[in-house]
Formats: C-alpha cells, sequence, structure tokens
C-alpha cells in the first residue's frame, strides 16, 4: 500500500491504517528507536507510541513524507525517552557521545538535543548537507540523524572506522563554519 493510500486510511479514522503503517514502516522506526535507546523492549514501546501520535496527528496534519513524518515523531520520542532514563540512570547508547560532538559545532546554553532540532529545521543545514558529497551526506544523516554507531555506518559503507571519524570530524567543522558564515548563532 502506498503512503497516499495509508494517509487516506488515518483521515477516514481506520484502524487498518496502524496495521498498514507497522507493516511498511514498523522495521524503519524500530531501527531508528533502538539507534537511540540500545534496548528493544524499550524500542518496541516507542514505535507503539508513534503509531498513536500518528494516528492523533493526521488529520489535522497531512505529511508529504509518511516516512519521514514518522522518523521524526519515532526519534524525538526515542530522544525523550532516553533523556528521562538517562535522568536514572547514565550511560546508555550512542547518544551521550553523539550530543557532544554536535555540541562542538551547535554549543549553546540550552539543551543540545533540542538545539540540534532547532538546527535541523533551518535552510542553513539544508544547504550544507545538499552540498556535500554524497558518501559525506550519508555518514552524517546516520550518525546524526539515526544515531548509528562508527562502527555501523564503517560496516554499512565498506569503509574504515577511522575514515568515518575523520569524515564525521571534518564535516563538523565545515558545518561550524557554515553555520557561523550565515550568522547562525546558537
Amino acid at each position: 500500500m502506498d503512503d497516499k493510500e495509508i494517509l487516506e486510511l488515518y483521515i477516514a479514522r481506520s484502524e487498518q491504517a496502524i496495521s498498514e503503517t507497522s507493516r511498511k514502516y514498523g522495521r524503519y522506526c524500530h531501527y531508528i528507536a533502538y539507534s537511540i535507546l540500545q534496548n528493544d523492549e524499550d524500542s518496541k514501546e516507542c514505535v507503539n507510541d508513534t503509531y498513536l501520535q500518528a494516528w492523533n496527528s493526521i488529520p489535522p496534519q497531512h505529511p508529504n513524507r509518511l516516512q519521514t513524518f514518522l522518523g521524526k515523531i519515532t526519534r524525538n520520542l526515542s530522544i525523550n525517552k532516553w533523556e528521562k532514563r538517562s535522568a536514572e540512570k547514565r550511560g546508555a547508547g550512542q547518544v551521550p557521545l553523539i550530543l557532544d560532538e554536535l555540541a562542538e559545532c551547535v554549543s549553546s546554553n540550552e539543551n543540545t538535543a533540542q538545539t540540534v532540532e532547532d538546527v535541523v529545521i533551518r535552510e542553513v543545514l539544508n544547504r550544507f548537507l545538499e552540498n556535500l558529497p554524497a558518501e559525506t551526506r550519508k555518514i552524517f544523516v546516520r550518525r546524526y540523524w539515526y544515531m548509528s554507531s562508527v562502527k555501523e555506518i564503517a560496516e554499512e559503507y565498506n569503509l574504515s572506522q577511522s575514515k568515518v571519524a575523520v569524515t564525521l570530524f571534518r564535516t563538523r567543522g565545515k558545518l561550524k563554519v557554515a553555520l557561523e558564515k550565515e550568522g547562525v548563532t546558537l
């Protein structure tokens, strides 16, 4: 079933919308949640919460890209769950490391996760990503959107971990320069 048909099910308030969403995007959403939470049970809970939030959001929202819409919901719910869980105990998953890396170029007195969300929305980041070579853009997005580990990225693209780490380091530096050049202060 294509996205347009799934959205029509949501608009018609048919419960089949959830099962079709799960069938088409369940693994995708679980991957995002698990990359952040590193816990299967918590990831399944976030995916189910994603379906509920999509159900409550469509309508009035009519997303152009259902996959992106669901991915963003899953990512936000997972980060919120991770923050809640890490307030109780420290050290789970890649999230602290990734947020520390990004803090180098988007430093702020605010919560780094919220700052990242604000920056992603900005056109500056979109233009920056569009101008990156395809491989660099894929590495960057896998790390900072999907929160994949350096090892996972290296395996996925058949690269060494050091090449991935260096690419990320250099790209963060370029992002910082691009943000400063555009006058974006965080």
